[in-house]
């Protein structure tokens, strides 16, 4: 019984020093799961906070700290309005000071060289946080990877810019803030991963909706090479009408209609909560990404086109039902008559072309028409296009999925974002009646997700073979579904017309 007693006390020791990481800013004190398994460290400052004169600048580095900081809970979700009803935060509130990261360890992770996944949200560019409980990355940890989710400046906080904020700037840049802030933690996760028992020369990045694109952008960024070896994006690239890519005279433009008179000086002067609200308030401006000249040197269409992206595998696709039948119809009554006139209204003399892309007899099928071309419009095609430039000029394989899984419930569907608490292995954190064929697809999804980070390719013993996607094999596409199973794509011609229409040439 003494030497149980001992056995216990020691296994206890050891994970309380588990428990406790040193990394060169300082010593950080996690906490372990109730099951043993995982080490969660959080609200870990990956730079300096970026108020007072720091307010639009690059991330600068971060002041050590003495003695132990406590990493137990979430560091405050970057300045934003309550946007999307769907995001639930377990944080306390938003503030500028706001740069800090999670790290999920497997509880036995010391010198494992782990495979890292380093996760960026969506909501955007405008909200969201990594405090949401269906991103929270213990389970996927338990596939045998780290996980690393960070908080990044948004709006006018993180995508400002302003001719007077290129001319401060060394580089002559000015706007995507949040991307540098992306970078900075990636940079983060290359110099202090290995404490953890990561691998900094096996980093998978990956991320939903404008956490999709701004994958799209470090992988076209040239201050990101060499710093990941994986790409997952999850619905969205940087090739969207919906969500565009600024030049930066524009970008600047704007700023120069929202700032008005006021200098440099009396905008970092303003209080956060007032110039979120200032920024709120005005119904014409997007603070969004642009083509700053440093953070991208070009757009990626052309960096893409190029082949001077990094040259690295991707595993990219999106959800069956993106987008809704409304966004084409407004208020009006789904028929034959109301589809025409909106399709005349929104391509003009391509309409008809677009008709039989996208047609349907029946009321239904005119609904189903009209919400792959919402969702078409709204994120497939980015993300298509994402993947055949990627496949063109990347010099790697390339995997494209769709997330067919229409979640339980009435009317329930694969929408946008459906498959957050797939991937993460989440989904008691949304209250739904799941069934057995959702918890499937869920651990199908982690494993595919997993196997990827580790070498490159999805595949893996006792899954549904998963093709490459190109034209050698057809434009494999996997259907993530209770059945899965790849097919080649039958709307290529979908996306090939929207890609003539594209203004990205």
């Amino acid at each position: 019984m003494k030497l149980i007693a001992l056995l216990a006390l020691t296994l206890a020791v050891n994970a309380k020093d588990a428990a406790k990481i040193h990394i060169p800013d300082g010593t950080l004190k996690g906490v372990t799961s109730v099951d043993g398994q995982v080490i969660a460290f959080k609200g870990i400052p990956y730079a300096a906070p970026p108020v007072g004169d720091l307010r639009w600048k690059p991330p600068q580095p971060v002041s050590p700290w003495t003695g132990v900081r406590s990493a137990a809970d979430y560091g405050a979700r970057c300045m934003q309005a309550p946007i999307f009803s769907d995001m639930i935060f377990h944080d306390n509130g938003p503030s500028e000071d706001c740069l800090h990261l999670n790290v999920w360890v497997p509880a036995k992770s010391a010198h494992r060289k782990l495979p890292v996944m380093l996760w960026i949200f969506g909501g955007g560019f405008m909200a969201g946080a990594t405090s949401e409980p269906r991103q929270e990355g213990m389970n996927l940890t338990k596939k045998g990877v780290i996980v690393v989710s960070m908080d990044y400046r948004l709006g006018i906080f993180g995508f400002f810019a302003h001719p007077d904020l290129a001319k401060e700037s060394p580089r002559h840049a000015s706007g995507n803030y949040g991307l540098l802030d992306q970078l900075a933690a990636l940079q983060w996760v290359h110099k202090n991963i290995a404490h953890f028992g990561g691998d900094p020369g096996n980093v998978t990045l990956f991320g939903e909706s404008a956490g999709s694109f701004s994958v799209s952008g470090l992988v076209a960024s040239p201050l990101a090479k060499n710093l990941f070896q994986h790409a997952i994006g999850e619905s969205g690239a940087m090739f969207s009408q919906a969500l565009p890519l600024t030049a930066l005279a524009d970008a600047e433009a704007e700023g120069v209609k929202f700032a008005g008179p006021a200098s440099l000086a009396d905008l970092r002067a303003k209080p956060a909560a007032d110039l979120l609200k200032a920024s709120m308030e005005q119904k014409t401006i997007r603070f969004s990404t642009d083509v700053d000249g440093y953070f991208l040197p070009e757009s990626t269409f052309a960096i893409y086109s190029a082949g001077k992206q990094s040259h690295v595998p991707l595993l990219a696709g999106w959800n069956a039902d993106e987008g809704g039948y409304n966004a084409i119809f407004g208020k009006d009554d789904v028929t034959s008559d109301n589809y025409s006139a909106h399709l005349k209204t929104l391509y003009s003399d391509n309409s008809e072309a677009i008709m039989k892309l996208y047609s349907g007899q029946s009321d239904a099928e005119i609904k189903r028409a009209a919400g792959d071309l919402a969702g078409d419009r709204f994120i497939a095609y980015s993300t298509w296009k994402w993947l055949e430039l990627q496949s063109q000029t990347g010099g790697s394989p390339v995997y494209r999925y769709e997330f067919d899984q229409a979640l339980p419930g009435p009317n329930a569907t694969a929408y946008h974002s459906a498959e957050i608490e797939f991937v993460f292995g989440v989904l008691e954190n949304k209250k739904l009646d799941w069934r057995p064929e959702d918890h499937r697809v869920s651990d199908l999804m982690t494993s595919y997700w997993t196997n990827f980070a580790r070498t490159g390719d999805p595949n893996g013993a006792g899954l549904s073979q998963w093709p490459a996607y190109n034209k050698e094999t057809g434009y494999q596409v996997m259907h993530l579904s209770a059945a899965p199973s790849a097919a080649p794509d039958t709307h290529r011609a979908r996306y090939e017309f929207l890609d003539s229409l594209s203004p990205y040439k």
